[in-house]
């Protein structure tokens, strides 16, 4: 017999509690809920039948790739281009500006197609389609009053950048001075 299991205290400390008795968890106080009930559990064509294959299309798979990361490689320079050049040229910020609506585009286009599945929440994707579409076409307006209207992009930066805070007599800009 072992010796640390003599007691009669200690068997009933090591045994199950009864099932009626509430236990008490460690880490949850409250029950469990999820967030999206599951979707229905359909099952299309069998095991035996092949896999189907989608019709090829250039705008997807490496095209559409190979188009993003121009894109992205292109904002680049088109950032940094009429900075060092020194000028600030309209065309430059209507580029600039169509650089930024398209590379924003795409890159919630992805997030759409990525996190929100098409057989299990049809309606909400078409949702996010039509919100994407709406919120580019609204910054696409937004950009061109701006453009026309106001000062423009790289002159609303190149004013921010070299701001001063209020009060301040120092020639340095905010940016410099905080760092």
């Amino acid at each position: 017999m072992r010796p640390w299991l003599s007691s009669t205290s200690s068997k009933r400390s090591l045994q199950r509690p009864a099932l009626n008795k509430p236990v008490i968890a460690s880490f949850h106080t409250s029950s469990q809920r999820r967030i999206l009930p599951p979707g229905p559990q359909v099952m299309e064509g069998g095991v035996n039948d092949p896999a189907p294959v989608p019709e090829p299309s250039p705008t997807h798979g490496s095209y559409h790739w190979v188009f993003e990361r121009a894109m992205s490689a292109a904002l680049i320079p088109l950032t940094i281009a009429p900075f060092a050049a020194g000028t600030l040229n309209p065309v430059m910020d209507a580029i600039l500006c169509a650089g930024i609506i398209i590379h924003s585009h795409i890159g919630f286009q992805s997030v759409i197609i990525d996190y929100v599945p098409d057989k299990r929440l049809p309606k909400t994707r078409a949702l996010f389609w039509w919100g994407l579409r709406a919120a580019t076409l609204l910054v696409a307006v937004g950009f061109f009053e701006f453009e026309t209207n106001d000062v423009g992009l790289t002159e609303a930066i190149k004013r921010v950048w070299t701001a001063k805070r209020k009060g301040d007599t120092s020639m340095e800009p905010i940016l410099r001075s905080v760092a």
